[in-house]
């Protein structure tokens, strides 16, 4: 019992640790806290959407078509009527799931293929041919393709741009793996018969995550601007989801009549 607490204990101790190095990593770079500051302000915005928009994201208000923004509507309507500011914050809601599901996807693959790689040198050659192969496609291209194959939708966007991100994360981890491989306390581990599966879980990962959580919040921005880009192409979020990147692929057609309909959509972005 006494040994199970002990154990319990010095792994508290030890996500403690970890805990503290992210965030003191996290602290030295500044874009990184702005994004997260950006991020955070988002996703509270979308989370609290019902309660703060003063109309429905589909509310529509014929009487009040390409209104210019007023009190009623302090950032104008679209040629539905419906409140523009409110589809806004719903579209906070649905970018952010967009580009949050989309790093964990392009992360928990990245991660795992630089794992690999940087781990056993036997296969690392292959691993990183093929990443240099996926990062000969432009990223905004590589997702057009795969939502030509899958067909047009917001799963499909997450799923294209989530891979689309992958070669990012396996390259940064496959560098922070090969600094570490190679250390006393693997040396030991191994020494002892731990398996390379328990040392990588146990060991490799906490000491490589740092430097994937800051990529993580760097890249959560092109990853919702890479969602908004395929909306806009026509090929992610489909009228009338109050998506940002849909929202401007409709109001390109009222670029003159209604400056207000894309201005505040492209600002969001």
């Amino acid at each position: 019992m006494n040994e199970q607490v002990r154990n319990d204990t010095a792994l508290s101790k030890r996500r403690k640790t970890y805990l503290a190095i992210v965030w003191g990593e996290l602290k030295k770079n500044r874009g990184a806290i702005g994004g997260l500051i950006l991020i955070a302000f988002f996703v509270t915005v979308g989370i609290l959407s019902p309660y703060l928009a003063p109309y429905g994201p589909t509310a529509m208000h014929r009487d009040r078509r390409l209104q210019p923004p007023s009190r009623l509507h302090l950032l104008g309507t679209d040629e539905h009527g419906r409140d523009i500011l409110s589809r806004l914050m719903y579209g906070a809601r649905i970018s952010t799931n967009i580009g949050i599901a989309a790093v964990l996807i392009a992360g928990s693959i990245g991660v795992s293929l630089g794992l690999v790689a940087g781990y056993w040198p036997k296969v690392d050659n292959v691993v990183m041919r093929i990443i240099d192969l996926w990062m000969a496609f432009p990223f905004l291209l590589l997702a057009i393709a795969i939502v030509a194959v899958l067909g047009p939708g917001l799963r499909n966007t997450i799923i294209a741009v989530g891979l689309g991100g992958v070669p990012g994360y396996a390259r940064v981890t496959r560098g922070s793996v090969l600094s570490v491989r190679e250390m006393d306390y693997l040396e030991a581990a191994r020494a002892m018969g731990v398996s390379d599966q328990r040392i990588i879980i146990r060991h490799v990962l906490p000491n490589v995550i740092a430097p994937v959580i800051i990529l993580a919040t760097l890249t959560l921005g092109n990853s919702i601007l890479g969602a908004a880009s395929l909306s806009f192409l026509g090929l992610g979020a489909q009228p009338p989801t109050p998506e940002w990147g849909a929202m401007l692929y409709t109001a390109r057609g009222y670029i003159h009549a209604a400056w207000w309909y894309s201005i505040f959509p492209g600002l969001s972005i």
